[in-house]
């Protein structure tokens, strides 16, 4: 029998189930990084500001980032039971290293200067942290957020071993009948979906850091500046 990797029919028989799955498999990723996030920036900040507790901080979402995806689910289950709560436990864990540490670095690496200034003119550590150095740590969250977003899309798909794995379930059901269109339609629905957020989300990070845009004007015209000079010194 023919067993293309892309069919249209399969498409029109199964679309329903397709655009559930995607569904099911898009709000657990922005699920699980928005609650991984809301537990890793008090972390982060706790770290930053008291360096004794950095190490057991990162130590901690270190291990748990290291425990395979399928024993974790494995070992959550007779807790959690089956289900989604089981899939956004593991996920959350898997991605709070990733913002720990972009947090963290961000934090560190915001000029002292600046930081020094904000204090001169009376800012207190509140207003300090969330005036000056989370706007200046933006860029690192950002980052961090992309890592955590797209790395969220793949190990959703594990989350079948406990028949919550979105897409997975569509992989995981081509792959026993070896039905190729349903393994290709949900593997290019987990690339397109990976690519869809982290597209959003740098779109987001733009609009939240306009000084970046103007920047990179500046920029760029400080250098067609300066090859107009060397053009015009080469000509002379």
């Amino acid at each position: 029998m023919d067993n293309p990797w892309l069919s249209l029919d399969y498409l029109r028989r199964s679309g329903g189930e397709v655009w559930d799955q995607l569904v099911i498999h898009t709000s657990l990723t922005l699920q699980a990084v928005l609650i991984a996030a809301a537990i890793a920036l008090p972390l982060a900040i706790v770290a930053r500001r008291i360096p004794r507790l950095s190490g057991p901080i990162l130590g901690v979402t270190g291990v748990l980032y290291t425990v395979p995806s399928l024993a974790l689910f494995g070992l959550l289950a007779p807790f959690t039971g089956i289900g989604r709560t089981t899939v956004l436990i593991g996920l959350v864990s898997y991605a709070l290293l990733v913002l720990v540490r972009n947090i963290i670095v961000g934090l560190e690496g915001v000029d002292r200067d600046v930081v020094d200034a904000a204090r001169g003119l009376g800012y207190r550590r509140t207003r300090l942290l969330f005036t000056v150095e989370l706007p200046n740590a933006l860029p690192s969250i950002v980052a961090g957020l992309r890592l955590a977003t797209v790395t969220t899309v793949a190990l959703v798909t594990v989350g079948v071993v406990v028949g919550y794995g979105g897409l997975g379930q569509l992989m995981f059901r081509g792959l026993q009948s070896n039905y190729r269109a349903q393994i290709a339609t949900s593997t290019l629905l987990c690339l397109a979906l990976a690519l869809v957020l982290d597209l959003a989300i740098v779109l987001l990070a733009r609009w939240a850091m306009p000084w970046t845009r103007t920047g990179g004007r500046r920029a760029r015209r400080r250098a067609e500046a300066a090859r107009a000079d060397a053009a015009a010194e080469a000509s002379a």
